[in-house]
Parts: C-alpha cells; sequence; structure tokens
C-alpha cells in the first residue's frame, strides 16, 4: 500500500471506533520489513489530538519468525501489561478485516528514546541513568507477575529446548565456529532443567525495546517474541554484552550492575536465581551470535544484500569474545 492509501485507510477507521475523531494527519512510516510495519499519525479531534503508532503486517504476509507471537497476541500482551502497572503503551484499536491494513494494533504514542547511545551518554538522562538497573529490575518483577491465566495462546520453552533450537539454527548454517561449539557444550553441561516457576517471558527485554525519558522506562515495547518459561531468560538477556554499547563493567544494558537490576527484582516481588541468570546470559549471547550469523548469510547469499546486514553480521566475532570471558575459569 502507498502512503497514501495507509492514510487513507486510517482515516476511515479511526472515525469508526475512536470517539470523535474527524480524521488523521501526518501519516509517515517509521520502519518497515519483510513482514511488519510501524507508522506513527495523528488522530485529529475536536476536544484534542491523539498521537497514535500503528504497527502491522500487510495483507499476505505471514511472520518471518516461528518464534512470534503474532501481532494479535502483542496488542493483547500490552494491554495486560498496561493494567498491570507495568510502562506499556496504551492499545487503542486491534485491526479488523474492515480496516483493510492487514493484521495489527494501533496504540498511543509514547514520547522518549529508544536509541542506546543517546540514554547512555546525553545529559537529558543522566538523573535517570543511576537508577535504571534497578528500575529495570522491578519492571521485570512486574512483567513476570502477569497471571498466566489472562495469557493468549503463547509458545512455552524450556532451557533444554532453546538449546536444541539454538544447535539446529547453528548446524544449518554450516559455518563452523569453534567458540559457538564451546558455548553449545557448556550450555548442554550446566542446563538447569525446567524451572519451577514458569511465567510471561517478554523475549527480548533490551535497549532498542526500551522508551526512556528522564524520569526513567516509560514503555516496554516489541513484545513480538513474547512466551513462557524461566523468567531469568529475561534478567540474562538484558545483560547480554552487545546491549551495553561500550560500558562493558555496567551488565545491565550499560546502566548499572546485576546486583542492582536483583534488588530491584525482589523489591518488586520477584526471585533471583544468580545461576540461572548467568545460564541464560551465556544463552542469549550464544543466540544472538548465531543470529549475527544469519545477517551475514543473507547478505552473502542474498536475497537481502544491504549494507545493515553486514554491519549486524561482523558482529558475530563480538559475541565469540563475550562467550570466552564469560565461560573463561574464575581464579
Amino acid at each position: 500500500m502507498t502512503k497514501a492509501a495507509i492514510a487513507d485507510a486510517l482515516a476511515h477507521s479511526v472515525r469508526r471506533w475512536c470517539a470523535g475523531a474527524t480524521g488523521i494527519r501526518a501519516a509517515a512510516q517509521l520502519s518497515g520489513g519483510a513482514s511488519q510495519e510501524t507508522w506513527s499519525f495523528v488522530i485529529e479531534r475536536p476536544d484534542g489530538d491523539v498521537a497514535a503508532i500503528l504497527r502491522r503486517s500487510p495483507p499476505g504476509y505471514g511472520s518471518v519468525s516461528g518464534r512470534a507471537a503474532g501481532l494479535d497476541a502483542e496488542a493483547e500482551l500490552m494491554r495486560l501489561a498496561y493494567q498491570a502497572g507495568v510502562p506499556s503503551p496504551r492499545v487503542l484499536h486491534v485491526l479488523t478485516d474492515d480496516d483493510q491494513l492487514g493484521a495489527g494494533f494501533i496504540m498511543e504514542k509514547v514520547e522518549g528514546e529508544t536509541i542506546p547511545r543517546k540514554i547512555l551518554r546525553d545529559a537529558e538522562f543522566a538523573a535517570a541513568r543511576p537508577k535504571l538497573a534497578r528500575q529495570i529490575g522491578s519492571i521485570l518483577a512486574g512483567l513476570h507477575g502477569i497471571d498466566r491465566a489472562a495469557l493468549p495462546a503463547l509458545r512455552t520453552i524450556s532451557s533444554t529446548e532453546e538449546i536444541e533450537l539454538l544447535r539446529a539454527d547453528y548446524r544449518g548454517m554450516q559455518w563452523p565456529r569453534p567458540v559457538f561449539e564451546l558455548a553449545l557444550r557448556w550450555l548442554t553441561d550446566h542446563d538447569p532443567g525446567a524451572s519451577k516457576v514458569i511465567a510471561l517471558v517478554h523475549g527480548d527485554f533490551r535497549h532498542g525495546n526500551l522508551i526512556i525519558g528522564a524520569d526513567g522506562v516509560r514503555a516496554v515495547l516489541d513484545w513480538e517474541l513474547a512466551h513462557c518459561g524461566d523468567p531469568m531468560e529475561d534478567l540474562g538477556w538484558v545483560c547480554v554484552n552487545s546491549w551495553r554499547f561500550g560500558e562493558i563493567d555496567k551488565p545491565v544494558g550499560g546502566l548499572g550492575s546485576r546486583e542492582e537490576m536483583f534488588a530491584g527484582y525482589e523489591a518488586a516481588g520477584g526471585h533471583v536465581d544468580p545461576d540461572r541468570v548467568k545460564f541464560w546470559e551465556v544463552m542469549g549471547t550464544l543466540r544472538w551470535g548465531i543470529m549475527c550469523c544469519g545477517m551475514m548469510q543473507r547478505f552473502r547469499q542474498g536475497p537481502d544484500h544491504s549494507m545493515e546486514r553486514a554491519m549486524i553480521g561482523r558482529r558475530s566475532s563480538e559475541t565469540e569474545i563475550d562467550l570466552l570471558r564469560l565461560l573463561a575459569p574464575r581464579g
């Protein structure tokens, strides 16, 4: 669909479900891939305009990931998070066939920053930075505490199953990497098994998926990889070195210590198992390394020969260094 067609469909849509809406303006595409697009626009109303975001999968496109929860599930998870007090955009409308926009949803826009280097360095966030690691722990405890009975249908995955999925992804590339082999062996040897606590797991809780302002985290985005499993997975993933952007001595996204995050998590009612967090940090580092290799394979073999793919692909070597540091014997 062209920009004009999107804007026209949005205008017809909002008039149906948004009380008093007269139309829309300033429709602009923020991102667009093979299966999903994000658009910003403003809903015009006599009693006050509403800045909004459209997240959609165009008609005829399916998910590019077998792990994706689906946009309808994402919308429901964001509604549940909002109701539970987890910072989240307010979902305004879930698309139907009448909207003629494909699958997806419309949410209220949350102002703030998602670019890691700005969050980690700009003066605007100086007062918030020392508090963010603890706040992240508190938010994750709230997220993991959402009632499972209220969740939409989600896959449940264990650490053992995740190891096998990663092994299959890695072997499928036919690109031997000794450090990845070592990491797979370590994960198999240190697999903690099924967690006693099975909870909602965000699956991609990290920089880029958090809107942050001068007052701290304002919203958690992109629930595409949400599933049920070991809640320590989220705590390990946010500590992967690739999300620190140079601040390697501050494991929680370059913002603070694991101990600060753990304190925030436990103060909000959660229970931390540091050994499981370490396991999931290793798992997350390997997962990102394999994903980077996949990007490079797509750059080399097509159909996507974009420079962005190549730049991400070359970061696989960084994950090898990270894995060696994580797996080195402690004296």
